[in-house]
């Protein structure tokens, strides 16, 4: 049984000055962000399945994976490069080379998308990498309490935190682009009355 489709939320955020290279592979970037919410839209049932109280990020991260990993050549679990004077060992979902020295990095979270600040924490790892310069952040638009009722809406507020990195040069942090999705159901998760046929 198809369940009631939700378009998938997406929040693009953009350093305000860019030079020639960095504009060029913007374009490139915002045509794997265009793929990226597709595949998540298309994908909304399988994702709806597994977006339940309890269930781990990774359930999500495997259907990521079938366009990232298996499509486009994302490589997964890669430990990028330390920041010269930081002891790092930052090792991101998934990570895109679109040149030397140039990527993006790639997070897919789900409980302590907000409550453990993980959307902060993926922010900080995009700053600090030399490798990376873009952000994919996909995030639930809301998470399950165990009786069926949104206990958090992480999405909108992932989007208006990380766009105060953006926007002016006194906040603006060592990221070119930070494109944030937002998966799943908002009316309420995956109850077995949905999957009757």
């Amino acid at each position: 049984m198809k369940l009631r489709a939700v378009p998938v939320q997406y929040a693009r955020l953009v350093r305000h000055r860019l030079d020639d290279v960095e504009r060029t592979e913007l374009e490139r970037v915002d045509e794997l962000a265009a793929r990226l919410r597709s595949h998540l839209e298309a994908r909304a049932d399988a994702i709806d399945r597994v977006h339940v109280h309890g269930a781990q990020s990774s359930a999500i991260q495997r259907i990521v994976a079938e366009l990232l990993e298996h499509e486009l050549g994302f490589e997964s679990e890669v430990v990028l490069s330390p920041q010269d004077g930081l002891v790092t060992q930052a090792r991101p979902d998934f990570v895109f080379w679109l040149d030397e020295g140039r990527g993006i990095l790639g997070e897919v979270e789900r409980g302590g998308t907000t409550t453990n600040n993980h959307d902060l924490k993926d922010m900080w790892k995009a700053h600090v990498s030399p490798d990376t310069q873009h952000l994919f952040l996909v995030v639930p638009q809301a998470n399950w309490g165990e009786g069926g009722h949104a206990r958090e809406k992480p999405f909108p507020r992932v989007a208006y935190r990380l766009g105060a990195f953006f926007g002016d040069s006194r906040r603006e942090l060592d990221v070119v682009s930070a494109h944030i999705f937002g998966y799943g159901r908002v009316d309420g998760p995956v109850t077995d009355v949905d999957l009757e046929i």
